[in-house]
């Protein structure tokens, strides 16, 4: 049997006691950081890249599900919360494996293989899929978090010029900077202030507030011109989106 190696995230330090004591009851586990928010979360899993995290969902400055966006599908997750009926459904419908707190060993030793089986099978989580169907709904995000290496960018959505579909990624274009996130832009979409936000073409979306003019390029087609001087397409279906918040 291989060596599991995880990573437990918990604000509460009891918390973590008491996984750091069940864990060291289980055969082939390695703990190779113990962490106490979602900041150094990020920063361990990028820096040491484990087999599984153990992460508690309820937590200040990050959550568990923005920690789980920032540290993309390379690991196994089991997700640990108190009772929470909205999450907990959710967790059911994308065989997501939780632990209820509280719990005790034998749980814990059934999760644990579980996250084996998932680890040598390679599954890989819809991570967009759980957050969208496990995070509470508490109106448009207000911030973007964007991992850089061990780093995480607080990004405001004030800040964001626009959007764009690059790829397998996204690009955030914000006061001359761009940031790189592994999202697709429908994701990206879907957490916007549609009264701000507006999907002008297939590959962007664009703060409203940034629109300087509108031109006719051609036949049918437009073209966004930013404050700055960015040009953006404008496809027909996203110029009726944006005429009718203009």
């Amino acid at each position: 049997m291989d060596v599991l190696r995880i990573v437990i995230v918990d604000d509460e330090p009891l918390a973590r006691a008491v996984l750091r004591e069940y864990a060291d009851a289980e055969p082939e586990i390695e703990i190779v950081a113990d962490c106490g928010n979602g900041f150094e979360a990020v920063k361990a899993v990028a820096e040491l890249k484990p087999d599984l995290v153990l992460l508690d969902v309820q937590m200040p400055k990050l959550d568990g599900f923005e920690v789980l966006e920032l540290l993309g599908r390379d690991q196994a997750v089991i997700f640990i919360t108190a009772y929470d009926q909205y999450a907990l459904r959710a967790f059911d419908v994308h065989a997501v494996d939780y632990l209820l707190k509280p719990f005790g060993p034998e749980r814990f030793r059934e999760a644990i293989g579980r996250a084996r089986e998932r680890v040598r099978a390679r599954t890989a989580m819809p991570i967009d899929e759980v957050v969208r169907d496990a995070k509470p709904r508490t109106g448009p995000a207000e911030r973007v978090l964007i991992r850089d290496g061990a780093n995480v960018h607080v990004l405001p959505v004030d800040k964001i010029d626009y959007v764009e579909a690059q790829d397998d990624y996204v690009a955030f274009k914000s006061e001359g900077k761009q940031y790189l996130k592994d999202q697709t832009l429908s994701a990206v979409e879907a957490t916007l202030d549609p009264a701000r936000f507006v999907r002008i073409h297939r590959s962007f979306v664009l703060n409203i507030d940034r629109i300087a003019k509108v031109e006719l390029y051609a036949k049918d087609s437009r073209m966004a011109i930013l404050r700055d001087g960015t040009r953006l397409p404008v496809s027909r279906a996203g110029y009726a989106r944006l005429s009718q918040l203009l």
